[in-house]
Order: structure tokens, then C-alpha cells, then sequence
């Protein structure tokens, strides 16, 4: 077995900071001396307890929230908060908003039918989502319940770089695949959610950053695990919490604070993706980005080889040289670079130099 490691472009889960897996692997049988492992520890305990509390606060730190959010960890992923927000938000005949920018968006649509009216507030679908809207397209009203907006899409390769300006209408983002990748104003949101299996730690745990004043709005008709208030009473241990999860989750904010916080994450992250997308956009059409150059996602690099051959054999070359996850979403086919924060620079220079060599061959 060798002790190299892969060059990770996994869309998620993805790559964790090699500095965090090694302390895990340091504090896995015996964390701080308790003679049992986080994983062994009862939810209740002190010592769990600790890690817990620092975890959010940690958050609230590195993200800028303000005193009126509550810091929500809880299961499901992205995929149940599709569900909750509109069950908590949105009753039978009342409007939302939902500006749709790829699959996830879709489908955050779709589960909002099932409890009110949502509307689609602007669309990119019939431009194969390679663009994300102006801020003009996008239309919404002042009774709406909310305005949702799907931060960065993981299959398109899209991003925003600023959002829209809701005034009393809460703005809910699912940030799932770019929070903590750059500084964001969380008080434009009422709702920010994401799985933490991109940038925040392993799959497992779903982060919210909901509000104080919606909580009190929430419907009340719904089951007990669903409801956000249930959550926020609680600290997020009205039921046994993902605690591996949690733990790795603040061990990575850890990590972003010993790198110099946001700003610092973010410079990192806009010279990874310069460095693949100068290869694309110098290839003379070799590689064909999918995305257009304003919308273009810094977590997310999504690209085609010139001809469909010659891309399955870029694949499997780039497999054998030690790449992994460079395949584009079963959806959409073609390639795809995930650069997450943990993604070192190292990894994105590599596959510019090995994309290089491979157009110089085939060209």
C-alpha cells in the first residue's frame, strides 16, 4: 500500500485537509485522554459537549453571522432541506420564489409544490444552465414567502458572484458546494444550508443558518424532527447528532482559521481554478468550458475534450496518472475538476501540466 496521496477532484464527498485527517487518526482511540473514542462518547457528556459548542462558535467566527442567526447541525443533507424549508415557510396557496440554475435548484422546486404555490423566479435551463441570471431577470413578489437561490451548482460549473437584493422577502440559499470558500454577508439571507461534505467535513451533517425572527413565523403543523424550532431549542441534541461528523466539521474550521480565514481561502481558491482555467481557455478549442466566463464556478471546473473519444481516453489516462473524479456528472457526461478549499494547489497545477502535455499529443 503507498502513502501517496490521490489527487482528489471528488465532487463531493470530497477531499478533507490532510492536517485534519492525520489529528483525527491521532484522536480517534483515545480523544483527550477519555480512554474512549468521539465516535464512543455519549452526546450528553462534557467532553462531547465542548466539541459541539466550539464547532458552532468556531461558524459563527469564521462566517461573520450575526447574534439574530441560530447555527443549526443536522442530518438529511441538502436534499431534506428542500423539504423543511417550505414545510416550515411555505402553507397551501402561498407564493415562493425559486431562481432555478441546475439539477439541485430542480429539485428544490419540485418538493416546494408539494406544500404551497412556488414559482419560478428566473430560469437559465434553456441555455444548458451555463450561465447564472442577472440580477434583473430575476422577478419575485413582496408577499412572496421566500426567494431561493442555489449558490454554486456542482454539475453546470456556475456560480454566483453576488445576490440578489430581496428587501422583506427572506432569501434562502442551499450554499452546499462553495460555503466557507469565500467571505458572504449572512445577513442578506434568511436561510443559508448546506452538506457539509464539500468544504465544512464528511457527509453526514447539514449545516443552517437560519434567522431568529423566522423561527417564530414557522408553521407549527409538522412533525417534530422537521421542525427548525425543534432544532434551536435544542442546540441541535433533541435527537443523537452526527458526532464524528461534527467533530471533523470543526476540526476543518480549525483548519481554514490556521490558513488565515475566508479572504485567505478565497485568494487560494481563485489562483486553483486560474490555473485549469488558462489550460481550457489557451487550448484553441480543445477544451470547451461549459460554463460562460462571468458565471463560472471557483469550486467546480466543468469542461469537454475536443471530440468524445479522445475525452474517454483523457479520462482513463488521467485515472491512470493518479487523478480522481474528473468525470462530469452521470447527468451531463464530460469532465469536471471539484477544487475544493482542502484541494491543494499542488493537485490543480498537476492536472493543468498533465491537461498541457495531453493536448500536445492529441492536438
Amino acid at each position: 500500500m503507498t502513502n501517496q496521496r490521490a489527487y482528489n477532484f471528488n465532487a463531493g464527498p470530497s477531499a478533507l485537509p490532510l492536517e485534519v485527517l492525520e489529528k483525527a487518526q491521532q484522536e480517534i482511540v483515545n480523544f483527550q485522554g477519555a480512554g474512549m473514542s468521539i465516535m464512543e462518547m455519549s452526546h450528553r457528556s462534557a467532553n462531547y459537549e465542548e466539541v459541539h459548542n466550539s464547532a458552532i462558535a468556531r461558524l459563527r467566527k469564521l462566517f461573520s453571522i450575526p447574534e439574530n442567526y441560530e447555527v443549526l447541525f443536522l442530518q438529511g443533507g441538502a436534499s431534506l432541506q428542500f423539504t423543511m424549508v417550505p414545510m416550515n415557510f411555505l402553507s397551501e396557496g402561498q407564493k415562493a420564489s425559486y431562481v432555478l440554475t441546475g439539477s439541485w435548484s430542480e429539485k428544490a422546486l419540485k418538493e416546494a409544490k408539494l406544500f404551497g404555490t412556488p414559482v419560478e423566479a428566473a430560469s437559465t435551463k434553456e441555455n444548458k444552465y451555463r450561465n447564472i441570471p442577472a440580477l434583473s431577470e430575476i422577478g419575485f413578489n413582496a408577499d412572496d414567502a421566500y426567494v431561493h437561490v442555489t449558490s454554486n451548482n456542482t454539475i453546470y460549473g456556475t456560480q454566483w458572484k453576488e445576490f440578489p437584493e430581496t428587501g422583506d422577502v427572506p432569501l434562502v440559499a442551499d450554499m452546499s458546494s462553495d460555503i466557507l470558500s469565500r467571505p458572504v454577508d449572512v445577513s442578506k439571507f434568511g436561510i443559508i444550508y448546506a452538506g457539509a461534505q464539500k468544504n465544512l467535513g464528511p457527509s453526514g451533517v447539514t449545516v443552517v443558518i437560519i434567522r431568529k425572527d423566522l423561527l417564530e413565523k414557522a408553521n407549527t403543523n409538522i412533525p417534530t424532527m422537521l421542525k427548525y424550532t425543534t432544532h434551536a431549542d435544542s442546540n441541535s441534541l433533541y435527537n443523537t447528532p452526527p458526532t464524528f461528523g461534527i467533530y471533523m466539521l470543526g476540526e476543518v474550521l480549525r483548519w481554514v482559521e490556521e490558513k488565515g480565514g475566508l479572504e485567505a481561502i478565497e485568494k487560494q481558491n481563485v489562483e486553483k481554478a486560474k490555473v485549469i482555467y488558462d489550460v481550457i481557455d489557451n487550448s484553441n478549442g480543445f477544451f470547451t468550458g461549459h460554463a460562460t466566463e462571468d458565471s463560472r464556478s471557483l469550486m467546480n471546473i466543468t469542461f469537454r475534450v475536443a471530440d468524445e473519444e479522445l475525452e474517454k481516453q483523457f479520462l482513463a489516462e488521467a485515472k491512470a496518472a493518479g487523478f480522481v473524479g474528473l468525470n462530469g456528472h452521470r447527468s451531463v457526461g464530460g469532465c469536471r475538476a471539484s477544487t475544493y478549499n482542502a484541494v491543494p494547489f499542488e493537485a490543480c497545477q498537476a492536472l493543468a501540466n498533465f491537461m498541457l502535455d495531453f493536448q500536445r499529443k492529441h492536438q
